[in-house]
């Protein structure tokens, strides 16, 4: 769906006294990290958005190459999964245009990120999130369990 429609959405599940959790990420082969990723950050609210990196802002975060999976295809994926509600793809290289226009009430990163606002690693997503008041919450990462590290073990 749009981020218009998303932002819709979001509005009337507030309304309604309902959380709307957001994330987002590349998602270019979904593994078994993504997975339980996503599954967490449902269990937060009561419906998952994914924010889509579109085919050219997965290009400008991890260059030529990728993504292996076009966009449609990985937002179709993505969608199939039990935990995701809904999927809505963007062009920037970070999300901070669809925090400030959906509002999620708990906007999630994953633990390769810091919970600490001060930290450089904090997301800068994130800031966008705490400037409204909504929740901003670190899953923790899964060693091993990374799209470049499968990409690392299928060309050994």
């Amino acid at each position: 769906m749009s981020n218009q429609e998303l932002a819709r959405r979001s509005a009337q599940m507030r309304r309604e006294g309902k959380r709307l959790v957001l994330t987002n990420g590349c998602f270019d082969l979904l593994h078994v990290g993504h997975v339980r990723y996503l599954q967490a950050a449902r269990a937060m609210g009561d419906a998952l958005a994914v924010a889509l990196n579109s085919d050219a802002s997965v290009r400008l975060l991890k260059g030529p190459g990728r993504p292996v999976t076009p966009e449609g295809e990985r937002a179709e994926v993505l969608a199939a999964l039990c935990a995701v509600d809904f999927v809505t793809i963007f062009d920037d290289e970070r999300a901070t245009n669809v925090v400030a226009q959906v509002r999620p009430d708990i906007y999630v990163k994953g633990g390769d990120y810091s919970a600490d606002p001060t930290s450089p690693d904090f997301p800068v997503e994130a800031r966008t999130a705490l400037e409204y008041g909504a929740e901003v919450r670190i899953v923790p990462y899964i060693p091993g369990r990374s799209t470049s590290e499968l990409l690392r073990r299928l060309r050994a």
